[in-house]
């Protein structure tokens, strides 16, 4: 039977695909979904995956991006600059929000569900001894689908670390680490300076690297790195970005920076991209990329805001954001086991209310189990079983002039803009 046999028709795909994507699930350990234990570090795995599929990733040129905070708006927005530009982009993000597809994109179109049931299938097929984790697997599906799409380039983004993560198989025209910070400890180590250097893991020989980190222990273990590798260190900090972004969150002032970077060394490279493609890029993400959950106005009446932002810098960043509107908040948060509750709980905004939910994952943590911090934090809160009812409470309790936020996890605001997005 041939691959295309595989395809069902469209009267029973829908049901096709969402049973295949259930499997891919339940065979595969996922890092989202089942923590550490999904992790397997390491090129060997993801060399022998690609070596299966006749290594696409070696017949398109890619940019690779890597970093704590930064990497998915860093990369859309590129993405968009280059489209702007002319160029057929493919982008590969990660986790999803609401659907697997969102994960591989081309020009802002996620990637098509019958190659993605066509592909799954495959993976049914592999030698026993090629045993992918979901990562590996979605890596490979990424890079054989901007092969078979023909982009002009594919702008792949750091799962996890960089020097043992599965995209690092690439031998990319420019890399970039946006900046480093406490994340992962249990996976890259305890410290800054250990965690910079798993990052910087992702620079190879005569590739240049961009950094737009401003921690000058991090630069330097990034431009050492560089000069080991024989490449040349660009310090994006160094530019003064006179542009915007239609992504509103302050941070991205930082990740601009990184986007011009990257910009001028591509220039460098041949391409083609003129101010007015950077400025209609940046202005323009959203419709580009499709990109959302970065500071994402879901509603303006009454003012309702999404964002991923998950770890300690992160949140601090959004945090100070929302410390900065006057308005009085409905502040709907949920988080994952690993998660250090008592940190989180140091740097909430003033002026809220809180409501604290479950995510509907099995990593998701039940705010009953941490309610004895939020007892001693003296803070105006509810809990719930899950993100549904607390957004729903917020929205009850809100007052004219008042906002929502939401966030606190991926997992958090991926339910919420699943359930409310379509409405």
């Amino acid at each position: 039977m041939s691959d295309q046999n595989l395809i069902p028709q469209s009267s029973d795909f829908k049901q096709s695909y969402q049973e295949s994507i259930e499997w891919l699930f339940v065979q595969m350990p996922n890092y989202q979904t089942d923590g550490q234990k999904a992790y397997k570090p390491g090129l060997d795995n993801i060399t022998r995956l690609c070596a299966y599929f006749g290594n696409p990733q070696d017949k398109i040129k890619t940019i690779h991006i890597g970093g704590t905070n930064g990497k998915g708006s860093t990369s859309n927005m590129l993405a968009s600059v280059l489209r702007e530009s002319g160029y057929k982009v493919g982008l590969y993000n990660s986790p999803h929000l609401i659907d697997f597809t969102e994960r591989i994109k081309v020009n802002g179109e996620n990637c098509d569900k019958e190659f993605v049931y066509d592909f799954i299938q495959k993976l049914r097929k592999l030698p026993e001894e090629i045993r992918p984790s979901f990562f590996e697997f979605t890596t490979i599906m990424a890079f054989e689908y901007f092969y078979q799409q023909k982009v002009d380039y594919a702008i792949i983004e750091v799962g996890l670390g960089g020097r043992l993560d599965s995209t690092n198989i690439i031998h990319p025209l420019v890399s970039a680490i946006t900046n480093v910070q406490l994340d992962h400890q249990n996976i890259l180590g305890n410290t800054i300076e250990e965690i910079a250097k798993e990052k910087a893991g992702i620079i190879k020989e005569n590739v240049p690297i961009i950094s737009g980190d401003e921690n000058d222990t991090v630069k330097n273990i990034i431009s050492e790195t560089a000069r080991k590798r024989n490449t040349s260190f660009i310090d994006a900090t160094l530019i003064t970005p006179n542009f915007k972004s239609d992504l509103k969150g302050n941070y991205q002032k930082k990740n601009i920076r990184v986007v011009l970077a990257l910009v001028e060394e591509l220039r460098k490279q041949g391409l083609e991209i003129s101010n007015e493609n950077v400025m209609n890029g940046l202005m323009n993400v959203h419709r580009n990329t499709n990109f959302i959950g970065r500071w994402f106005e879901f509603s303006d009446n009454p003012l309702t805001i999404c964002d991923t932002a998950h770890n300690q810098a992160g949140l601090e960043m959004v945090f100070e954001q929302l410390n900065a509107i006057s308005r009085f908040k409905h502040i709907v948060l949920g988080f994952v086991n690993d998660k250090k509750i008592d940190e989180v709980l140091q740097i909430l905004p003033g002026n809220s209310t809180f409501y604290f939910v479950k995510p509907a994952i099995s990593r998701g943590r039940h705010p009953s189990d941490y309610e004895n911090l939020l007892k001693n934090s003296k803070i105006n809160y509810k809990i719930f079983d899950d993100v549904e009812s607390g957004y729903l409470s917020a929205r009850q309790a809100i007052k004219k002039g008042e906002m929502i936020f939401i966030g606190g996890s991926n997992f958090v605001v991926g339910e919420f803009l699943e359930k409310n997005l379509s409405k």
